[in-house]
Formats: structure tokens, C-alpha cells, sequence
């Protein structure tokens, strides 16, 4: 997949959360970052007033396939995002509430503080270059545990409803770290992380962690790269190519690199013993800066020699009321090589008659339970996986890539993925979903399933096949296999 500024210009319009992912004009955005400053203020203290350099900064991060841009501690003027919105680019701005964390210990934020906020907020609020809004960056470890983790979560959740006061539409987020991971955050709209590992292997069983942690929310990784200055240019370029490329095989919304330039000013002067840009403080391409143009060009999905057949069974016994929906949205997901199966158990309802509408294979038969229609599909199936889903489920788009991609990675025979309640499903159906006893997503460790959601749950077709499928003696929800990975296969 390229950028936008590669192959179409990105849509207008606010984005939104739909499911792990984040969307802009009904299509899925990925992001693809850099963090841009902090730089040193002028002499009436502000940032971001060099305009030329800013349109001509802007214009190298198009041509490179940026396509968001991370203020992480000084909320800019209001041209610096009419600035993005010229070259289409989208800008996560940071509210610095890390910098108000200390007045937490003597109980109450002063009014001047919170005026100072919601003044931060007003600044971009309803802009359409405006991505999302984080509250602040990483409030230190040590300053966390003093604190307790109640009163800093209250504190966070405060200045979210603040801002969602000013800008109802904003995505809401607080940007963490591995050391104050255990900060539970449940208000937030997306779920942001700065990590740096310097192993591929470390970062992919780190990023499970995350993705459990954020649960059915998107998660960002917000800073990632290396000091070229300590590593070489050459070992940057190789590292960050591997974390982008790490990163969206894991599923997550999106990667924004540490940093565009090498000119970065804190605590009042200029950083000059390290260099984490991928251009120099001249604005020179580093190696690292192709490494990124081509690393985001090629994510989320990298270009493979020929994608496996997969075959969609879809078992219904009534299903008539979200037949219609769930065959859809299947038959337009973005994969080159699937087919869909529906086998209708028995049906006494209009299920078959929706069936006939969509260019799907039909299989009757008699009312014979969940594991034998399972089966009837398995046994009708051309592709080398297949993959199941209930028919009051909603694919993502990318499903199936999503599971292709990590079958070709992974020797396991079953992957499955998350179970997410349709936004807007209503209150029954939120109180169904949580109700005790309904089937849940079990995890032995980060990536090992005890079982899989049936309405999400893929197999290497020989391998069904070998053991003989499924019981018959399940007429109804007949538990997936049991030595299944939780993989990156999202639903919504």
C-alpha cells in the first residue's frame, strides 16, 4: 500500500476509531509518523513560527509517504496545521499534562492550570488537519508511583473530559511507557506507547503485550528509532525498518518514527549529544530516511509473491436479520484470492434467498447443528485456510490479509483473533457481550490462545481435515481448537 502522497490524496474530514484501526473518509488510515520538535522558541518564546521552513519540511515528509506529524510537547499555532492540511498530512498535537502531574500532591489542580489546558485545547480544536490529541508524555515512572495510580488516572481522565467539552469529535489519547504500563486508562479512544528495543524479537513479544493491553481499542506506537550518532547511520536505517515493519504486522493503527530532524532543543538548549533524526539538523537525508519511505510504502502488507487461497464459511440457521450485512462486507474485503461459503442449516426463514444475492456458494441442508455445517464447508472448500465467521459478524476490510500474513510467518495450525461489539450495537448488546458465560478469548500468555472466538477462528485446511474437523456431537457453539493463536486478524 503506498501514501497518499504517493498514490491519492487523503480524504477530508475528521478521523475516527472504528475497531484496532483508525478511519478518514470511510477508508482505514494507517499512520505513518514522524515527531517533529521540540525546537528552540524565539525570543517571545513560541515554536513553529519559521513558516518556510515548516511548508518545506512538510513537503519533504509527503514525498517521503508521511502522512502524520507528532507535536509531542508544544501545542502549535493554528498555521502550523493549515500547513499540514496543504500537503495533506494530519497532526497528533500533545497537551503536556505531565507538566501539571506535580500539583497532584496537594490534592487539587489550580484554576490557572486548568485554564491553561482548555485555553491548549480551544488552539486546535475542530481543525481538519487535527488526528488526535495527546493529554501528555510519559509522566515519569518514579513521579507515578508516589502518586498511586488512582490519582493519576482521575487526574488524566479530568483533563479528557476537558477536552472532549471543547472538541467533541477528538480521539482522546495519553502517551506511555513500558515502566508505567500498569497505568489503567480505560477512558482513553486509542492507546499510544513510546518503546524502543533494539531486537526485532523483543519488540514483536512486546507489541502482544500491548495489543492485550489495549484491547479492543487501536493501539499507536508513538516513538520508535535509534541514535544514529551511537550506532552508525547504516544500523539505524536497518532498525527502523524492521520496528515500522514489526510494528504493522502486529496490527497496530500505525508507527511514528523519533524524530524528522537531528535539531532537537530541551530543557533550554540544544541536544547535541545524540541524533535520532532521520534528517540531519540540515534537513539532509540520512540512509534512515529511505529506509522509512520504503517501510511505510510497504506496510501494512508487504508485497508478496502470490497471497494463499482462503475460503470464508459462513454457517447461518435463521440468520435472515444480519445475513445481508455480514455477505456485504465479505464480498468486498481487500484480498486477491478468497471465496465464500455459505452453509444454511435448515433455515426456515429468508436466510437462503439472501444467500442467492451475492456471488457466494450456497450449501443446504437439514438442520444439523453448528459442527456438521462446519464440516459441509470445510469439505466444499478450495483454499489452502479457512477461515470461519458467524453471520452477525463484520470483517474488518484487511481481515484476511491480516490472517494470511501471520499464517506465512507462524508454523501453528489455528489463529484467531479478537471479538469486537459493533460500535452502536446498543446497551443489550454491550450487557450480552460482558454477560458471564459468554465465550471469551483465553489467553495462556501473550500470543497462546486456550481457544479461539468460533466467529473469528482461521485453520490450515489440511490440518482440519487430518483430525476430522469438528465434533457433531456440538449442535451449537462448538469451541475452536484449542491449541489456537491469538494472531493479528481483527473484527469489528
Amino acid at each position: 500500500m503506498g501514501a497518499a502522497s504517493e498514490c491519492e490524496a487523503l480524504p477530508f474530514g475528521r478521523a475516527s476509531v472504528d475497531g484496532k484501526f483508525l478511519s478518514l473518509g470511510g477508508q482505514t488510515f494507517f499512520v505513518r509518523g514522524v515527531t517533529y520538535g521540540a525546537f528552540r522558541p524565539d525570543d517571545s518564546g513560541r515554536e513553529y513560527t519559521d513558516t518556510r521552513l515548516i511548508e518545506r519540511d512538510f513537503a519533504h515528509m509527503a514525498r517521503l509517504g508521511i502522512n502524520t506529524v507528532r507535536i509531542p510537547h508544544t501545542v502549535p499555532p493554528r498555521s502550523l496545521l493549515d500547513a499540514a492540511a496543504r500537503h495533506g498530512l494530519r497532526v497528533m498535537v500533545g497537551l503536556s499534562a505531565e507538566q501539571g502531574a506535580g500539583y497532584l500532591i496537594d490534592g487539587k489542580l489550580p484554576d490557572d492550570f486548568v485554564d491553561r489546558f482548555r485555553a491548549k485545547v480551544r488552539v486546535c480544536a475542530d481543525h481538519p488537519a487535527l488526528l488526535c490529541v495527546a493529554l501528555g508524555n510519559e509522566i515519569m515512572a518514579s513521579q507515578a508511583r508516589w502518586l498511586g495510580c488512582r490519582r493519576v488516572t482521575r487526574y488524566l481522565h479530568s483533563l479528557y473530559k476537558i477536552v472532549k467539552k471543547e472538541d467533541p469529535q477528538a480521539i482522546v489519547t495519553y502517551v506511555n511507557y513500558p515502566t508505567t504500563e500498569y497505568l489503567e486508562l480505560p477512558f482513553l479512544d486509542l492507546v499510544s506507547f513510546n518503546v524502543y528495543l533494539e531486537t526485532r524479537d523483543k519488540l514483536q513479544a512486546y507489541l502482544a503485550r500491548l495489543q492485550n493491553i489495549a484491547g479492543d481499542r487501536p493501539l499507536l506506537l508513538t516513538e520508535l528509532g535509534l541514535d544514529s550518532l551511537r550506532h552508525g547511520e547504516l544500523a539505524q536505517a536497518a532498525a527502523l525498518d524492521w520496528q515500522i515493519r514489526a510494528t504493522a504486522e502486529a496490527g497496530a493503527a500505525g508507527a511514528i518514527v523519533f524524530s524528522w530532524t537531528d535539531e532537537w532543543f530541551r530543557a533550554g538548549s540544544q541536544v547535541e549529544d545524540w541524533a535520532f533524526g532521520i534528517t540531519d539538523i540540515e534537513r539532509n537525508p540520512k540512509p534512515a530516511a529511505h529506509a522509512v519511505r520504503k517501510a511505510f510504502h510497504e506496510t501494512p502488507f508487504a508485497p508478496v509473491g502470490e497471497w494463499p487461497k482462503i475460503s470464508v464459511i459462513v454457517c447461518t440457521y435463521n440468520g435472515a436479520r444480519t445475513l445481508r450485512e455480514c455477505l456485504s462486507v465479505l464480498t468486498t474485503l481487500d484480498y486477491p484470492n478468497y471465496e465464500v461459503i455459505v452453509v444454511n442449516d435448515g433455515s426456515t426463514d429468508e436466510t437462503a434467498a439472501i444467500a442467492l444475492d451475492y456471488p457466494v456458494r450456497l450449501i443446504e441442508q437439514s438442520n444439523k447443528g453448528l459442527s456438521v455445517a462446519r464440516n459441509a464447508g470445510l469439505a466444499a472448500s478450495d483454499g489452502e485456510i479457512v477461515a470461519y465467521i458467524d453471520d452477525d459478524a463484520f470483517p474488518h476490510r484487511y481481515w484476511l490479509r491480516y490472517l494470511a500474513a501471520v499464517f506465512s510467518r507462524s508454523a501453528h495450525v489455528g489463529i484467531g483473533g479478537p471479538n469486537l461489539p459493533p460500535t452502536g450495537d446498543g446497551f443489550i448488546a454491550e450487557c450480552v457481550a460482558n454477560a458471564p458465560g459468554n465465550p471469551l478469548h483465553v489467553l495462556l500468555s501473550d500470543e497462546i490462545a486456550e481457544h479461539i472466538p468460533g466467529c473469528n477462528m482461521a485453520y490450515r485446511k489440511e490440518a482440519l481435515v487430518a483430525i476430522g474437523g469438528f465434533d457433531p456431537r456440538f449442535r451449537a457453539g462448538a469451541p475452536g481448537d484449542r491449541q489456537g493463536v491469538g494472531g493479528a486478524s481483527p473484527l469489528r
